[in-house]
């Protein structure tokens, strides 16, 4: 049996030295969205409709505020919230957050399970408030 030579051992430690790196290179973050859909009793969507994403746990650990976001559908009746700074890699599971949808005296309720790195979707059906 022959014993490899010292140049062999050299150029094998090299290239597994310059290819190291790419095979464990950094897995890069997805974006960390929720989208809500907001449609009326007939199921068209319902556009302006103001959304707010809400914790509201029963035992906070620290500032629940902090993933309190607000914004307004647009055309399609379709709310995006972008949680992607909130979220960092290793961490498990993100949040579960309450819905709540208003438009005139419309009022619509629900939940929604984030998923890190991922685009969560709920719908929520609006019906009158009075």
């Amino acid at each position: 049996m022959r014993t490899p030579s010292l140049l062999r051992v050299l150029a094998n430690a090299l290239v597994v030295a310059i290819l190291l790196p790419f095979a464990t290179a950094c897995n890069e973050e997805e974006p960390t969205i929720g989208v809500v859909r907001v449609t009326d009793l007939q199921g068209l969507p319902v556009a302006g409709a103001t959304v707010k994403l809400f914790a509201d746990p029963t035992f906070p650990l620290g500032d629940p505020n902090r993933l309190d976001k607000e914004t307004v559908t647009d055309s399609d009746g379709a709310a995006t919230f972008d949680y992607s700074d909130f979220y960092e890699q290793g961490q498990s599971g993100f949040a579960v957050l309450d819905i709540r949808a208003t438009k005139d005296t419309l009022l619509g309720e629900g939940i929604i399970k984030i998923v890190e790195e991922e685009t969560s979707e709920e719908t929520v059906v609006m019906e009158s408030a009075q």
